[in-house]
C-alpha cells in the first residue's frame, strides 16, 4: 500500500537542444547553502531542454544537496573526436555541476608514452591515454574546477575489450592493459599506495566503477569479488548513453549485471552516464546522468558522497530522487534480518513533469534477474510512502527502479518480467545486514 504527499512529473522526452541555446544555464548551479536542507535550501537546476527542473534540496533528508554529475566522457586524448579544453565548460553551460573526463587508458602507458611527442595525429584513438594527456588532462581540471559552485575531476578509463572497462577517479596515477593486463592485475594496482615497494605508482587515492556492464564479454571475471577493492569499487553504470544495462545480454542468455555484481557480494552505487565521445558534453537529453547528494560543491564532498553511494542513476536531467528504507538514505545499511521496511521516496522534475504516472519497483535478489517484490504507482513532485516485507534469507540488497509504465525498454528481460518499461532512474541499493 502506498501513500503521497506534494505533487510533479513527466512527458514524452522533449528533443536535445543544442548548446549555444542552452548557454548560461550553469548560472542556476548550486546557489546557497545547503545547511537547513528545506526547500529554500538550494536553487532550481535546469534540464538539458532549458525548462526548469527540480529544487535540489530533498523533500525527506537534511543536510545535503543535489548535483547533477557526468562522471564519464572522452576527448582526443583517446578516441573521442572533441578538443578537451573545451569539454568541462561544455558540461558546466549544459547545467552539470560535477563533470569527469575519463579517456581510455589502453596500451601507451609504456614505450609508446616515450614516443608519444612523436606520434602522429590521431595515434590515441588506438593506444588511448598518454602521459602528456593526463597532465594535461588535470590542467584543464584544476582550471575548470571551481569549489561551491563547480566540481571538474580527472579520470581515467582502464580499458581490457575482452573483460571489461573499469573507470577510476581522483588519483594521481593512471594504469593501462599493458601495465595492468587482467582484472587481479587491475585490482592490485588500484589498492597500491604509490611506490609501494617499488612497483610504482598505485590508486589507493582513488574510487572505481564498473562501466557498461556487460557489454564486454568477460564482464569483469563475471564480476568476481575481490574484497580487497571493496571500499574503492563504488559505481555500476546502470545507464550508459541511451541505453538501459538492467537487462544487458539476457537475450543471449546471461544473467543481468546488476544482479550479478550484487550477488557477487561488491556494494557499489549505481550511477549513469553519457560515455560522450563527440563534441556535444553534457547537452544530449534522454542520456544517463547521475545525481548526487553533497554537503557541499567540491571535489571532496563529492568524494565523500561517492564513498558513500550517496547517489542515484537516472536518464533525465533535472531529475530529483532521494529516498530512504526505515530512515536510512539510500547507499546505506538496515540492520534487519526480516519483517515490513518502510520506504519514502522524493521524486520530482519540475513544473513539466507534476503529477506524471510513474512506478516504483522494489528490486531484490534473484536467479538471472532481479525478483520484483512490490510494485508502486507513484508521481513526480510527491513523496510517496510504502511499506514492503523484506527477508533478509532472500539476498541481503534492495534497489528501487522509478520507470514509465506506458513506454517499452529497448532491451527488455523475461516476457512479462514488471521490468520491461521504460526505466526513468534508480536509487543505489540499501543492504541488509542482521540485527
Amino acid at each position: 500500500m502506498s501513500d503521497a504527499d506534494h505533487d510533479h512529473d513527466h512527458g514524452d522526452d522533449p528533443g536535445p537542444r543544442r548548446r549555444d541555446v542552452l548557454a548560461g544555464a550553469g548560472g542556476l548551479i548550486l546557489a546557497a547553502s545547503v545547511a537547513g536542507g528545506g526547500s529554500d535550501a538550494a536553487a532550481v537546476t535546469r534540464t538539458a531542454t532549458g525548462s526548469p527542473g527540480a529544487e535540489r534540496a530533498s523533500r525527506i533528508t537534511r543536510g545535503r544537496t543535489l548535483v547533477h554529475a557526468d562522471l564519464h566522457n572522452h576527448t582526443l586524448f583517446s578516441d573521442g573526436s572533441g578538443d578537451p579544453a573545451l569539454a568541462y565548460e561544455s558540461m558546466r553551460s549544459a547545467g552539470l555541476d560535477v563533470a569527469a573526463l575519463t579517456d581510455h587508458a589502453t596500451l601507451s602507458d609504456g614505450v609508446l608514452s616515450i614516443l608519444d611527442p612523436l606520434l602522429p595525429d590521431g595515434v590515441n584513438r588506438i593506444s588511448g591515454l598518454s602521459r602528456s594527456g593526463w597532465r594535461r588532462t588535470r590542467e584543464l581540471a584544476d582550471a575548470a574546477d571551481e569549489p561551491g559552485v563547480f566540481t571538474a575531476i580527472r579520470g581515467f578509463e582502464w580499458t581490457n575489450p575482452l573483460l571489461g572497462h573499469v573507470n577510476v577517479w581522483f588519483t594521481d596515477a593512471y594504469t593501462d592493459v599493458l601495465d595492468a593486463t587482467l582484472m587481479g592485475g587491475f585490482y592490485r594496482w588500484l589498492t597500491r599506495e604509490d611506490g609501494f615497494l617499488g612497483l610504482g605508482d598505485g590508486g589507493a587515492d582513488g574510487l572505481a566503477g564498473f562501466n557498461h556492464p556487460g557489454r564486454e564479454p568477460g564482464r569483469f571475471n563475471d564480476f568476481r569479488y575481490e574484497p580487497r577493492a571493496h571500499d574503492q569499487l563504488v559505481s555500476l553504470e546502470m545507464f550508459n548513453r541511451y541505453d538501459d544495462y538492467l537487462f544487458e545480454g539476457w537475450a543471449d542468455g546471461v544473467s543481468s549485471p546488476l544482479v550479478t555484481c550484487l550477488n557477487a557480494g561488491w556494494r557499489p552505487g549505481l550511477s549513469g552516464v553519457t560515455d560522450e565521445h563527440g563534441t556535444d558534453w553534457g547537452y544530449p537529453e534522454g542520456k544517463g546522468r547521475t545525481g548526487m547528494w553533497v554537503t557541499e560543491n567540491t571535489r571532496e564532498a563529492v568524494f565523500r558522497a561517492m564513498t558513500e553511494r550517496r547517489f542515484f542513476a537516472t536518464r533525465m536531467s533535472g531529475l530529483r530522487l532521494d529516498a530512504t528504507a526505515d530512515g536510512v538514505p539510500m547507499g546505506g545499511s538496515l540492520r534487519h534480518a526480516g519483517g515490513d521496511v518502510r520506504f519514502a521516496v522524493d521524486l520530482d522534475r519540475g513544473d513539466e513533469w507534476d503529477g506524471t504516472r510513474l512506478d516504483v519497483q522494489v528490486l531484490r535478489p534473484g536467479d538471472g534477474v532481479p525478483v520484483v517484490a512490490d510494485v508502486i504507482e507513484a508521481a513526480a513532485g510527491r513523496v510517496t510512502r510504502f511499506t514492503v516485507p523484506l527477508d533478509g534469507d532472500d539476498g541481503d540488497w534492495v534497489v528501487l527502479r522509478v520507470s514509465d509504465p506506458s513506454r517499452p525498454n529497448g532491451t527488455p528481460g523475461p516476457d512479462g518480467h514488471p521490468c520491461n518499461d521504460f526505466g526513468i532512474a534508480y536509487s543505489s541499493p540499501w543492504w541488509l545486514d542482521p540485527a
